[in-house]
């Protein structure tokens, strides 16, 4: 089959066919029409023009503001006078595929930003665009009679688009600025082939019944409720009960490690984080409160709700003199920290104001970073080979806006780089991603779907313990300055959860489940039996729960089922005579018939799990 070009990429960038022969460049790496990243971009890129040629040709008053690619196809956001809705999008994708076949040539063209401005007198959306863009020459694209600002990359022909879905329909502020006008905007893919189109159109629908919000209402784990407080868990029984079998299970394997337990305040004093940094670098995604003093004539003070655990631990640290000998010191909480997000980005568990970190921050000497990493790494291969995870790492260097000097950066991603090429393993770099006081390594995850998740991470930290004037007596009797690592295995509580909840289906591994099984007595007289058997599992410590009420055994069952616990138990005449269990094992998807004491061990043994 004949490869079809449609670009280039040099160097970092990805370039159409027009830019690439209107700049006459001569070295690149060919693009051709294929699921590459690089292509998929041209693909997708120019999908969202079709579908902006489509909206205006079918509600002429249209205007656009922006239609980037994103991580899984690529979204528009525009005006009309005409509402729209989900249910218009099939309308909008039959005349995408009628211009397509109009087989339109797409040309680039180049406009000084001046004319460009009164070209578009009359659209104010283009005039925002307008603003944002850089320089004084702007690039337009153009297909049949339909033209936007854009700085592609492009297809050549409108014939190439063939395979493509527009998804939902959403709202968006202007530019994300809450305080300016909501416009409509559409989200869509597209693929160079049929069959990866069907792939992933079946990977969003298992995804939809695997969502954790769903699962969480439906399994009875969690509530989000704007009402209580946007952003911010109230967790029911179940879901308090999951969680905390994760946070025993990470909470002992800390301390095998020999972790130390700490914990630190909520509030903490604005002077602190203007120390830290925090105040100048970090201080828009913060929550501020006055606090009145009760001391007469004292202006009220200034507190931060802490976004971070770290500053409480470097004043453990610093609470009294330490020797080389105590290095390397581990300290670790599970901290719940707040950070402001935007409404419009909160999503379920995913992306919450609230949330508690598997937090820890080891202080140790120059020398001891490399295999303190390392040990930081087997604990992350560790954790994820127990939930069946697949995982690769990403190191994150300086950001624009950080703190300390290039000397001080070097060695800190330097000492990241050295432990990652030991571990063995391949790693991505990040340009410009790193935390604002140091470099890090960012832990993905990949889900039972393929989607990837951003979890754990490790940062190499020079600065705070300057900052702070953090010291340690060496081995000569100086005054020297520790280094802090600080590092997160799992990230956060809440999103691991959600994660957790959408890898598994809701049937979560017998070791964390929130419930090990669910007892049905058959009637009013296998009801004390059943009780005597939920008091024996709750005695060592496991949660179960007995399901009676005047429904018939099969919906009593299936009630069970949809709880998607391990093991739903059927007591009869059988069962209490012989002081036995019919056991129903969602796993195995089979029945089989234990004594009592033989299940309770069985699944005693199973839920006996170290990381």
């Amino acid at each position: 089959m004949k490869k079809i070009l449609i670009g280039y990429k040099i160097g970092n960038s990805i370039v159409d066919l027009q830019t690439y022969t209107s700049k006459r460049l001569e070295e690149g790496k060919p693009i051709y029409l294929e699921n590459s990243p690089e292509g998929l971009e041209i693909i997708r890129h120019s999908t969202a023009h079709l579908m902006a040629q489509a909206i205006k040709e079918l509600y002429p008053d249209a205007q656009f503001y922006v239609g980037p690619v994103i991580e899984n196809g690529f979204f528009y956001d525009f005006k009309t006078t005409a509402p729209i809705g989900d249910r218009e999008l099939k309308k909008i994708e039959k005349r995408m595929e009628e211009i397509a076949r109009r087989q339109l040539e797409i040309e680039r063209y180049e406009l000084p930003k001046s004319e460009a401005i009164k070209k578009f007198a009359n659209d104010q959306l283009k005039q925002e665009v307008l603003k944002s863009i850089p320089g004084e020459v702007v690039s337009i694209y153009r297909q049949g009679d339909f033209e936007d600002l854009c700085r592609g990359p492009h297809l050549p022909n409108t014939k190439y688009l063939k395979f493509f879905k527009l998804q939902k329909v959403a709202g968006a502020y202007l530019g994300g600025d809450s305080t300016k006008e909501m416009l409509t905007r559409i989200y869509g893919t597209a693929f160079a082939d049929r069959e990866s189109l069907k792939k992933y159109l079946k990977m969003v629908e298992e995804a939809k019944k695997r969502d954790h919000r769903r699962l969480g209402r439906e399994l009875e784990l969690w509530l989000l409720d704007s009402e209580v407080s946007p952003g911010m868990a109230i967790w029911l029984p179940r879901g308090a009960e999951l969680r905390a079998n994760l946070e025993k299970l990470l909470y002992q394997a800390h301390l095998e490690r020999d972790y130390e337990p700490v914990k630190g305040p909520e509030l903490l004093r604005s002077y602190m984080w203007k120390k830290s940094g925090h105040y100048a670098n970090y201080r828009e995604n913060m929550y501020f409160t006055q606090i009145e003093h009760d001391e007469p004539n004292r202006p009220p003070e200034e507190y931060g709700i802490k976004p971070m655990n770290c500053l409480s631990h470097l004043k453990i640290f610093s609470h009294k003199i330490r020797s080389y000998r105590e290095l390397p010191l581990k300290f670790f909480e599970f901290g719940t920290v707040h950070r402001h997000e935007k409404s419009g980005v909160l999503n379920g568990l995913l992306r919450v104001r609230e949330f508690t970190q598997d937090d820890a921050h080891i202080f140790c000497r120059p020398d001891q970073i490399e295999d303190e990493v390392l040990k930081v790494l087997h604990f992350v291969e560790q954790v994820m080979e127990l939930f069946q995870f697949k995982y690769e790492m990403e190191l994150s260097t300086r950001p624009e806006k950080s703190i300390g000097d290039d000397l001080i950066w070097e060695r800190a991603t330097t000492s990241l780089q050295r432990a990652l090429q030991r571990s063995g393993r391949n790693y991505g770099i990040d340009k410009g991603g790193g935390a604002f006081y140091g470099p890090k390594i960012d832990i993905k995850i990949t889900d039972a779907l393929g989607r990837k998740w951003q979890c754990g991470t490790i940062q190499v930290d020079f600065n705070l313990p300057e900052r702070f004037g953090l010291e340690y007596i060496d081995n000569q009797n100086r005054r020297v300055q520790p280094v802090m690592i600080h590092r997160a295995i799992i990230g956060s509580f809440e999103r691991f959860i959600a994660i957790l909840t959408e890898h598994y289906a809701g049937e979560f591994p017998i070791f964390i489940t929130h419930t090990k099984a669910i007892f049905i007595p058959i009637g009013e007289k296998h009801l004390p039996y059943a009780r005597q058997l939920v008091n024996q599992f709750k005695q060592e410590g496991l949660r179960v729960e007995l399901l009676y009420s005047h429904d018939s055994l099969n919906k009593r069952i299936r009630i069970a089922e949809k709880q998607r616990v391990p093991y739903v138990v059927i007591i009869g005449d059988k069962e209490v005579e012989k002081e036995m269990v019919a056991v129903r094992d969602r796993f195995n998807r089979k029945q089989f018939n234990f004594d009592k004491k033989e299940f309770l061990e069985m699944v005693k043994s199973q839920c006996e799990v170290k990381i």
